[in-house]
């Protein structure tokens, strides 16, 4: 009944999970078909692997109680089961539920004693699977499974596991909980053995404790859905009888028997049928049944509505789930067809909209839905798509459209097709594509693409419109192109490309190139000689443009007449060159210059240019000049309209200047020769000025360019040309000497000026001998000259040089107090010497004079004639005599030679004299107070020797301490005692002095000549490299060594006498294959196995073998580390616990693992007895843990005793114990056997029966009980056995173990017994006093502090930062060095030693070692050191160190180089301090003079409207006396400084101004970003100074001729009018001081540029290490003759002014008449002005000095550096080849 109602519950609850609402049904959503017994109807589908009776009958029996009268029956199931006729048969189909009243009478049962039987359920459809129940007869199986099969039993899934022990039965599977739906798990709740009949398995596919979100999600259903289902039964319950007893009776109890089983489930419909068919076959009137074809909705079709119906396939089929019934949809086929089919990727490219595509289109339609036209038709848009007309056939012309005229089947926006429209070939275009494109024509069917193109060229073609004619093809073209096909570009283009125009213009150079012609293809236009470059606008190598002042003739080359000479000017570099040549043509009035000109290049028109340097501060005022032709001019030639006036020119050269342009241009012809003649014909007309001369520097011929056809062609872009020349004044930029940096433009222009007038470009031409190159400068040509050369092409030596040869020049250095200047001859350098000077430089004195330039006559005693002209020291002095005047006598003379003294050198008589063959002294002496000859003696002669009586003063006759011999013998020689350099020299007594033979021997050495080391040393005794024996007293022989500290050894090479076995020089190490030295009588045999060790050898200190792998041991006889067993059978690991071991080491034997404390196990992996804890944290147990062990410890006795009844069981059996107890059962059974057997039986007998009886069952069931009991008992014991076995496993492990150690501990025992007692505790003495030191050391450094472990420490965790930080560094360079080293391996294995040694010692190489004079790899010297190279060896090794030596040097060198760069630097960083004042001192001075020119400006315009006043109203007609009296009273009441303080001060005022303007360069330097800028403002700040200064002096006579109009009333007119004339005077006097300041500034300017110059070449040396000195030194120098030049400048300013003054006196002397205070004024002025004059040429004198001190520097300067460079480079190659040495000598060893 339970199980009625458990059944009933089940069902209604999966109905309800599987049902949908019953409200709507199958039209509102999924539906399903109600659920019920599978089974039913299906018997013939349900089978069993094993059914009992089948093929004949087989008796079973039951296990139920003692009083069941039957217990055995039998199983036929031949037949059908009948509740009458056949009651046995037992066969599958009986578990169908029928709900008969005698259900339980009919079963399944399997065959006795099958543990694998299976059911299984072949179903004809899919089904809805919801549960299964099972109801045994049996005991319910130990373990089963149920499996389901969805694929008609191809492959099958399990459900649920079912088993007693899990853990066994099914290992790998999962025992819950469960947690998801579709877990795989095993259960225990169905597989007890209890209950024995109807226990129940019940098994869920949907556990309703686990919620389900989507109950129709494809997982759920699919966990559902089953076509086949099989329960496997593996496993029996038995009670164990079974395993003592294997007779086949107790089999016949154990079998599978199941009353009912039911598959609950309904067909499976997927949602869209609430009711199923029978299927075809099958029988529909079985009640109860569920059948499996759905009766299917929802468009759906197929036995399981698993598809859609026919024409409903618009959406994928799908399953409906809840209110969405996922009903299958009409396909649309526009009413043009009947069929159609579902398309996935059609469904998922319309967004999982529509999927259905029709089949067999009609009425000319195709598409998806029959939604297009077919080819050829398009669809009518005034028509409905479901028209039968809707497609119309297309109207294009087949030759001009695509694919024979398809046309665009519909309208269609957005892919841009119109309903009907032609696709036209690429090339056609029209409504019928009857027609060709733009650029296109001939239309044709045979063409592919409709026409041909017009073939234009896209670059020429016009865009934007037709590129040809339609119909002849003609293209049109751009506005710069030509040609059919628009492929040519017009004259003077080229670069046919995609530009506006079509074609770029050839924009040849007008110079470079003949015409503007060039290459279509490449641009390349015609270019003149050895013009290159596209446009022709470069040179070729070694050529040059020249520059507009090319043709520059020199004055000092020209003729010289009329007093004109040639003044040679030096070249300096610490000031710029402003002249050119050599010099300059000095020239005084009337004189003459004429020049041959006959070089003109090009016929055409040249400005004259006159370069010259005014001497004197007014201009010159005529200079003639006549161009002398060699005759007539034609009136044909490019001259012809040159008439003779042309050719006499007159011009003036003002004094502010340095050059001047005729105002009229020449006319010269190519290949014409001219003179041209300059006559310097007057300098003033004023006044007469003796001696006034100017110095003409050269002239030039610049081509005129207004004359050239470039610039007056007429065109724009000759006029465009000619506008940019003159913009940019690329003209007069060109003519002066100093030219400002010319511009890419004006460069280009007179590029091809030059172009045109030399028909090409120029050779370069550079001096071979004076030039660094062939090369030179692009624009002028200048080459680049070596040191000291000059000229365009280098071709001569500057001034104040000479030698020109490959080096350059050398300058001449003529000394300036013995020449009359500083010039030389060119070829041999003598200078023009004054008198009494000697020499090529005139500087040294005659001969016998010393001291130039203040000669003197040399003092040598009347002893020699000459002597040194620097330090006055004679030369060649004679009378033996030496000395810096002759003074004293030579070595081995006395005396005294001064003149004068009566004295002569004599020979010393020490005792002989030089020439006796017996002179044994250095010198003597002569002691003035006894007149006694003192003798200094050499080496090994002695000079005062004790005798008896006193000392006595020796002559030499007698041998020093340290030597022998007699010197008084013939021949008699001094020599040293042959020691071998082992005695005390200073000891008279180290060595006899008549036989030499050595006494004192030092140095542990001993012999006659100390030439033995003493026992117990070795070594040289030569070299004093005797050392003590050094040998090991437990591996020598005891009678060598008394002691441990005495040894004796072999004298020469310190071999010790050696025990057996021992080896080494010490006898420090065993010999091969030996060991224990330590034991102190030799060494022992490895006695490695040879089979199991690698080598025979062993650690010479452990006797530890090289055991192979797999073996261990010290012999190599036991198995490896961390292994056991025999290693000739097999090693076993130590199977361990890295957390519980004491060590990593097994017992070699067993295997037990060594167990720290607290651990235990075999494996020591848990915690020991009398522990707790969670291994491997395990800690002793509280204190009570011994009152238990008590307890635990009787246990045991208890267990022992138990041990031993179990023994006497084994014995006897297990009813040996009951014994007495069965044979009483047994008598009872036989009394009750008698009693039945008797055939008689009385009431009596039976009732006494049915007491045997009773009394048998209560002794069976007391009996059960017991064994129950003893059971529990024996299974605890059975624990407590394991336990104890364990334990005893763990003690007989330790027990082992102490065993080996007793073992270990005796075999070292043995060992030390047989060891040498005395050196074992030596060892052990040493080594304890080495331990208490080492203990003391500690303590203090751990308790000290600072101490070595802090200090290890921090060392040790800057390591560990390091190795983090570098640790993969460091493992790439080791990976880099490995692979190094494998290199270098192998490229040993290939070299020669033989060579080897001859390359790096310096000797063959094959020689043996004593007799290689240069040794080689392996030979060794004396004292045992390396023997490699020597003497007169040329081996790697000698080189090696005689560059060594040579480094040494060369780095004392650097170091003295470097210690004066660092003074330099500090000079130069003082310098910059101090340039820096001067830069902020001339800021203040800029400010001021910007106020003073605006002040001064106002007081000018002021004074220049009054004294128009004043001019005005004395030019007037009416004005009377008095006005004019009247006037002059108010201009006398101005205050008027005219007293000379006053001027004193004004003058001092104007120095001081140019002084502080001295370091302008400085603030220009500063400021070079705005250098521009900056010039122009400081040019506008002098010219207003100057301005000023003027205008005051102005003021001053303007005052001073009023003063003088109030004395004579009467002359005042005359006295304006002279005024007048002075106020033009003094505007020419301020252009002359403006030009003055201008070259100032421009010599300033070029101060600043060189200071520029030397700035970079600082930076560029600072990148040479050893040279930055040098350059600061040279800055240094340079700023000091900046600032030099700056007051040179001022110097120059101030001699300007006395010539102002000189001016203004002349004005007062005029104005004043016979004033005497104003004319001796003006004499003070001029004495003022004249002293200004000679300190200016001083000081120039000391500039020039100056000057040369500097370039003696520099070339100083520059000599260091050239060394310093060469030694850098030495030094380099020297240490690369030590490099290369060292590693090549590293190799050898």
């Amino acid at each position: 009944m339970n199980t009625l109602i458990l059944t009933l519950c089940v069902v209604v609850g999966t109905g309800f999970a599987q049902d949908p609402d019953s409200v709507h049904g199958c039209a509102q959503g999924s539906c399903y078909p109600a659920t019920g017994d599978l089974l039913v109807g299906r018997q013939n589908k349900l089978m069993a692997s094993s059914t009992c009776g089948l093929r004949r009958q087989q008796p079973y029996c039951i296990v139920s109680h003692l009083q069941d009268e039957k217990k055995c029956f039998i199983c036929d199931s031949r037949k059908p089961y009948d509740r009458l006729r056949n009651p046995n048969s037992h066969r599958v189909e009986n578990v169908i539920t029928t709900f008969a009243q005698y259900r339980k009478k009919a079963w399944w049962q399997s065959e006795n004693g099958v543990s694998n039987v299976h059911l299984r359920l072949d179903l004809e459809a899919e089904f809805h699977f919801t549960h299964l129940i099972m109801t045994f007869k049996t005991f319910r199986p130990a373990a089963m499974l149920i499996e389901r099969s969805a694929d008609f039993g191809r492959t099958w899934q399990v459900y649920r596991y079912f088993s007693y022990d899990c853990a066994t039965d099914f290992p790998h599977v999962s025992r819950g909980p469960l947690r998801k739906v579709d877990d795989v798990i095993c259960e225990s709740r169905y597989s007890d053995i209890e209950p024995s009949t109807e226990g129940e398995v019940i098994y869920r596919v949907l556990d309703p404790a686990i919620p389900i979100e989507d109950p129709y999600s494809p997982q759920i259903q699919n966990l559902l859905k089953i076509t086949n289902l099989r329960v496997n039964f593996t496993k029996l319950h038995t009670l164990g009888d079974n395993l003592l007893d294997s007779r086949h009776e107790i089999k016949e109890k154990y079998y599978y028997a199941v009353y009912e089983l039911v598959v609950r489930g309904n067909c499976f419909c997927y949602g869209h049928a609430s009711e199923c068919a029978p299927i075809e076959g099958i029988r529909g009137d079985i009640e109860g049944m569920v059948h499996g074809r759905c009766m299917c909705n929802h468009h759906t079709n197929g036995l399981n509505c698993e598809r859609c119906d026919d024409f409903y396939n618009e959406l994928p089929w799908r399953p409906a789930k809840g209110r969405n019934t996922n009903a299958c949809k009409r396909c649309n086929c526009n009413n043009h067809s009947g069929r159609c089919h579902f398309d996935m990727a059609v469904y998922l490219a319309t967004g999982n909209v529509s999927g259905g595509v029709c089949d067999d289109c009609h009425h000319n339609t195709m598409g998806r839905n029959c939604e297009m036209c077919k080819p050829f038709y398009y669809q009518d848009p005034s028509r409905d798509i479901r028209d039968p007309r809707v497609c119309v056939p297309c109207d294009c012309d087949p030759d001009g459209s695509l694919n024979g005229g398809i046309c665009d089947s519909r309208d269609d926006p957005n892919l841009g097709m119109i309903a009907g429209q032609c696709r036209c070939k690429e090339h056609v275009e029209g409504s019928r594509c009857d027609k060709c494109k733009a650029g296109y024509f001939g239309l044709s069917t045979e063409n592919q693409q409709g026409c041909q193109p017009c073939w234009c060229d896209p670059f020429g073609t016009v865009a934007g419109g037709l590129p040809c004619d339609p119909v002849s093809g003609d293209c049109f073209c751009k506005r710069l192109v030509t040609g059919r096909s628009c492929n040519q570009c017009l004259s003077e283009h080229w670069a046919l490309s995609h530009d506006l125009n079509g074609c770029r213009a050839c924009d040849c150079d007008v110079g470079g190139a003949y015409d503007n012609l060039c290459s279509m293809e490449t641009g390349q236009c015609r270019c003149r000689s050895h013009v290159v470059g596209r446009q022709c606008a470069l040179v070729d190598s070694g050529y040059f443009f020249m520059a507009l002042d090319h043709y520059t003739y020199e004055a000092e080359l020209a003729q010289l007449s009329m007093g004109a000479t040639v003044l040679h000017r030096e070249h300096t570099e610490s000031r710029p060159v402003t002249w050119t040549g050599t010099g300059f043509a000095k020239v005084p009035e009337r004189g003459v210059l004429q020049f041959q000109i006959n070089n003109i290049p090009y016929s055409m028109e040249y400005d004259l240019v006159i370069r010259y340097e005014p001497q004197f501060p007014e201009e010159w005022e005529k200079v003639s000049i006549s161009i002398i032709r060699p005759g007539p001019i034609p009136t044909s030639s490019p001259c012809g309209n040159t008439i003779p006036a042309d050719d006499l020119l007159v011009t003036s050269l003002p004094s502010g200047f340095r050059y001047v342009v005729l105002p009229q241009p020449v006319c010269l012809e190519h290949a014409v020769s001219y003179t041209i003649r300059f006559e310097f014909k007057r300098y003033s007309s004023r006044e007469r000025i003796p001696n006034a001369n100017i110095l003409v520097d050269s002239i030039v011929l610049v081509p005129r360019y207004s004359s050239m056809e470039m610039f007056i062609a007429g065109d724009s872009a000759s006029i465009r040309r000619k506008e940019t020349f003159e913009r940019y004044r690329c003209h007069e930029n060109s003519i002066p000497v100093v030219k400002p940096t010319i511009t890419d433009i004006c460069a280009k222009l007179i590029s091809s000026m030059s172009a045109i007038i030399q028909n090409g470009a120029l050779p370069c031409q550079c001096d071979p001998q004076g030039s660094l190159s062939s090369e030179c400068e692009l624009n002028g040509g200048q080459c680049r000259c070596k040191p000291r050369v000059i000229g365009r092409q280098c071709q001569r030596c500057a001034p104040g040089t000479y030698g020109f040869g490959p080096v350059g020049c050398q300058a001449c250095n003529c000394k300036r107090e013995g020449s009359y200047n500083t010039f030389c001859d060119q070829l041999t350098g003598q200078c023009q010497c004054r008198a009494g000077a000697f020499g090529r430089q005139c500087r040294e004195c005659q001969p016998g004079h010393w001291g130039f330039p203040s000669c003197q006559p040399c003092h040598c005693n009347g002893l020699a004639e000459s002597c040194d002209q620097q330090t006055g020291t004679c030369l060649n002095c004679r009378g033996n005599t030496v000395g810096q005047n002759c003074e004293r006598c030579a070595a081995g003379y006395y005396g005294n030679p001064i003149l004068g003294s009566g004295d002569q050198c004599r020979p010393c008589p020490c005792p002989g004299a030089l020439s006796t063959g017996q002179h044994f002294a250095t010198s003597c002496y002569q002691d003035p107070g006894t007149r006694q000859v003192v003798c200094n003696c050499d080496e090994g002669y002695t000079g005062v020797v004790k005798r008896s009586g006193g000392w006595h003063r020796s002559r030499c006759e007698e041998c020093a301490p340290g030597y022998y011999g007699n010197p008084l013998l013939p021949d008699g020689r001094c020599l040293p005692c042959m020691c071998h350099n082992n005695i005390d020299v200073n000891d008279p007594q180290s060595c006899d002095r008549q036989t030499g033979q050595c006494l004192k021997c030092l140095y542990n050495t001993e012999g006659a000549r100390c030439e033995h080391c003493r026992l117990g040393y070795y070594g040289d005794a030569s070299r004093r490299s005797c050392r003590k024996c050094t040998c090991n007293h437990l591996g020598t022989r005891p009678d060598q060594c008394p002691s441990k500290d005495e040894c004796a050894c072999d004298r020469s090479t310190g071999q010790c006498s050696c025990l057996p076995n021992v080896i080494g020089q010490n006898c420090n190490r065993c010999a091969l294959n030996y060991w224990n030295l330590d034991s102190g009588s030799g060494c022992v045999p490895c006695r490695c196995t040879s089979i199991n060790s690698f080598t025979s050898k062993c650690n010479e200190f452990t006797g530890q073998c090289h055991c192979r792998p797999g073996f261990g041991g010290q012999f190599c006889t036991d198995c490896q580390e961390n292994y056991w067993g025999n290693p000739n059978v097999q090693c076993r690991v130590c199977d361990c616990d890295h957390r519980g071991v004491a060590t990593s080491q097994c017992d070699r034997v067993t295997g037990h693992c060594m167990c720290r404390q607290g651990v235990s196990g075999v494996r020591c992996d848990k915690c020991a007895r009398g522990f707790s804890g969670q291994f491997p944290d395990c800690y002793p147990c509280h204190q009570c843990f011994g009152d238990w062990d008590r307890i635990v410890q009787d246990l045991a006795a208890q267990t022992r005793s138990l041990v031993e009844r179990a023994s006497e069981i084994r014995l006897t059996g297990v009813s040996g114990f009951y014994e007495s107890n069965f044979r009483g059962l047994e008598e009872k059974l036989l009394q009750a056997q008698r009693i039945v057997n008797a055939r008689n039986a009385t009431a009596m007998a039976v009732a006494e029966l049915m007491n045997v009886i009773r009394d048998l069952r209560n002794q069976i069931s007391g009996t059960t009980n017991i064994l129950n009991g003893l059971e529990d008992v024996l299974t605890a014991v059975q624990n407590q056995n394991s336990g104890a076995s364990v334990e005893l496993s763990n003690l007989e492990r330790e027990a082992k173990a102490l065993n080996l150690s007793s073992k270990e501990l005796s075999r070292q025992l043995d060992i030390l017994k047989h060891s040498n007692f005395l050196g074992a505790y030596d060892s052990i003495r040493n080594s304890y006093d080495q331990s208490c030191q080492a203990e003391r050391m500690v303590n203090r450094s751990t308790v000290t502090f600072p101490s070595i472990i802090s200090a290890s420490a921090g060392t040790r965790r800057k390591t560990e930062l390091l190795m983090r930080t570098r640790k993969d560094d460091f493992n790439r360079k080791n990976a880099a060095n490995r692979r190094a080293l494998n290199d270098l391996a192998a490229k040993v294995q290939t070299l020669n030693l033989k060579n080897i040694n001859e390359k790096v010692c310096g000797a063959p190489g094959d020689l043996p070692c004593a007799d290689s004079p240069c040794g080689g790899a392996g030979c060794y010297e004396d004292d045992g050191t390396k023997h490699c190279g020597g003497l007169n060896c040329n081996g790697a090794v000698a080189v090696a160190d005689t560059s060594l030596d040579r480094a040494q040097q060369s780095e004392g060198e650097l170091q003295r180089a470097m210690n004066e760069v660092e003074e330099l630097f500090q000079k130069v960083a003082q310098a910059k301090v101090k340039a820096n004042e001067a830069k902020q001192k001339a800021q203040m001075t800029l400010n001021k003079a910007n106020d003073a020119k605006d002040r001064i400006n106002r007081s000018n315009k002021e004074l220049r409207d009054l004294i128009k006043q004043i001019r005005d109203f004395l030019t007037q007609e009416g004005a009377d006396p008095d006005s004019i009296e009247m006037v002059a009273s108010r201009v006398l009441e101005l205050s008027i400084p005219a007293s000379p303080q006053q001027i004193r001060y004004l003058a001092e005022e104007i120095k001081d101004k140019v002084s502080s303007l001295s370091n302008v360069d400085t603030i220009l330097d500063q400021t070079a970003d705005d250098v521009r800028k900056a010039d122009q403002l400081l040019q506008d700040a002098r010219r207003a100074r100057s301005r000023a200064e003027n205008v005051k002096n102005t003021a001053e006579a303007v005052k001073q001729a009023l003063e003088e109009a109030s004395q004579a009333q009467h002359a005042a007119q005359s006295a304006i009018s002279r005024a007048k004339g002075d106020i033009e005077e003094t505007d020419q006097t301020l252009n002359g001081i403006r030009s003055e300041t201008v070259s100032a500034e421009r010599e300033l300017m070029k101060a600043m540029d060189r200071l520029a110059q030397l700035d970079n070449r600082i930076d560029a040396l600072k990148m040479k290490r050893a040279n930055n000195s040098l350059v600061a030194l040279r800055a240094e120098e340079t700023a000091s003759v900046a600032r030099e030049k700056a007051n040179e400048a001022k110097q120059m300013l101030e001699g300007q002014l006395s010539d102002k003054y000189k001016i203004m006196r002349g004005l007062i002397d005029r104005k004043s008449g016979t004033v005497f205070d104003a004319k001796h004024r003006a004499e003070s002025l001029r004495d003022e002005a004249k002293q200004l004059l000679r300190d200016a040429q001083e000081k120039l004198e000391r500039l020039n000095d100056l000057e040369g001190q500097y370039e003696a520097n520099e070339q100083v300067l520059q000599e260091k550096a050239r060394q310093l460079d060469g030694l850098e480079d030495k030094m380099k190659e020297i240490l690369t080849a030590i490099n290369q040495q060292i590693q090549i000598y590293n190799t050898c060893q």
